[in-house]
């Protein structure tokens, strides 16, 4: 953590810095916690009811991504709180609604949820509504408290999702519940942390929060409309490039491939998820900032370099590594993992450099853009599980791996372009 903070202090300056080791800290203790009973829970749960864990967060990012239809990445943008404020009651509302679609969609399509999934769901199709609730919640609050940067907030409710999860996954996994107590604890994972954030926004946003008239969110919503039209769009085919594979992998896959990856997915993201999420989320607060002063072109420079030299090292040694590694801190029967990791690694270097300045694309109202890139992601990486799974089943993840590293590549190129033109 020491060598982490020190390189990041030697690449950035002033507030951003400070800002991002505050959510650094936060997320490094609840990575650490998720890192040290990983190996508990291997032991506890089998390949195939990670399989299953799989496939329900397939479902489940796929819908809660677009559950504020993006309403909430814009609550840090506007310069009077009273519009964020607005912004954070639609996203509230917009929650509710796709609830309770998704309550409904999954009653009259739950026998082809069950064909499409080979039964892997069965009986626990109920838990998807609720995790997309939790998650949409926990999403607005986050975004008002990155507006009001309070990172040290939002640190703390990482910490609280590690601990409640993966103390509930043990729970019921020495219980013989498996695997539903995988599931149960994604849903803990998910709404820890939404009651302090709740408390939060309440005592800074009250007065205004009851001041808000019908007229005024229908004038805000116009005024933003360009999220829901375009943002949801791109964030679900952003989601649908990473989840619909998973769920064809399990289709197409003969053995516990599912599981494997998402072991091998949850090892990889938590590098990503320490530094790249702090700095994604400091990134947008800064960002509006700096694209008002003229600064947005180098800044977001400047980040992507940070991140690369941050994540390189990590990242690669991780790749190298793992084959080696897996079998023996996980168990013999999680070799496969580690083969994944190698190939998985050059995929989420790029997208620990992208993904938090991708963000720049919204701030410079190019909605339409990121969009379009998304969907192609999606047809890239899609079309290319299926076509792995046809003719090449045996190579079916690394296929995936690799159209990943393609993607983001041509992402950040796009963004890097954009600023310049800009």
């Amino acid at each position: 953590m020491k060598i982490f903070k020190q390189k990041i202090k030697t690449l950035f300056q002033g507030s951003f810095v400070k800002n991002v080791s505050m959510l650094v800290g936060g997320t490094a203790f609840a990575q650490l916690i998720t890192i040290i009973l990983l190996p508990v829970l291997t032991r506890l749960y089998s390949p195939e009811d990670f399989g299953v864990l799989a496939v329900y967060l397939s479902f489940v990012s796929l819908i809660s991504v677009v559950s504020c239809l993006r309403l909430e990445i814009a609550i840090p943008i506007p310069k009077e709180d009273k519009d964020a404020v607005a912004l954070f009651v639609l996203s509230l509302g917009s929650v509710v609604i796709v609830t309770l679609l998704t309550t409904i969609g999954t009653i009259l399509f739950l026998e082809q949820i069950d064909q499409a999934t080979q039964g892997k769901l069965e009986g626990y199709v109920w838990l998807i509504p609720l995790s997309v609730f939790f998650s949409g919640i926990y999403a607005a609050l986050q975004y008002w408290a990155t507006r009001k940067k309070a990172f040290s907030l939002v640190a703390k409710t990482r910490l609280s999702q590690a601990i409640g999860g993966n103390s509930t996954q043990i729970g019921f996994g020495y219980a013989g519940l498996a695997p539903l107590g995988l599931l149960i604890g994604q849903l803990v994972n998910t709404g820890a942390g939404i009651i302090g954030l709740s408390r939060y926004f309440t005592k800074n946003s009250r007065t205004l929060l009851r001041n808000i008239s019908f007229n005024e969110l229908k004038s805000i919503f116009k005024q933003y409309d360009r999220f829901p039209k375009y943002s949801t769009w791109e964030a679900f085919a952003n989601s649908g490039a990473i989840q619909i594979p998973v769920i064809l992998i399990a289709y197409y896959a003969v053995s516990a491939e599912a599981g494997f990856l998402m072991l091998a997915m949850r090892l990889l993201s938590a590098p990503m998820s320490l530094i790249g999420g702090a700095v994604g989320q400091v990134y947008l607060a800064e960002a509006s900032e700096k694209n008002y002063e003229g600064k947005l072109r180098q800044f977001t420079y400047n980040t992507v370099t940070a991140l690369a030299k941050i994540g390189t090292p990590p990242i690669l040694f991780a790749g190298v590594a793992a084959p080696f590694l897996i079998p023996v801190i996980f168990g013999e029967e999680w070799q496969r993992t580690g083969m994944l990791i190698a190939w998985m690694s050059p995929w989420f270097l790029m997208q620990f450099i992208t993904s938090p300045v991708s963000m720049a694309l919204h701030i410079n109202n190019n909605q339409k853009i990121a969009m379009c890139l998304q969907f192609f992601g999606l047809f890239l990486r899609v079309g290319g599980v299926v076509i792995a799974g046809l003719y090449f089943n045996d190579y079916i993840v690394e296929i995936y791996a690799l159209t990943g590293l393609v993607f983001y590549f041509i992402y950040l190129c796009i963004v890097l372009l954009m600023l310049k033109n800009k």
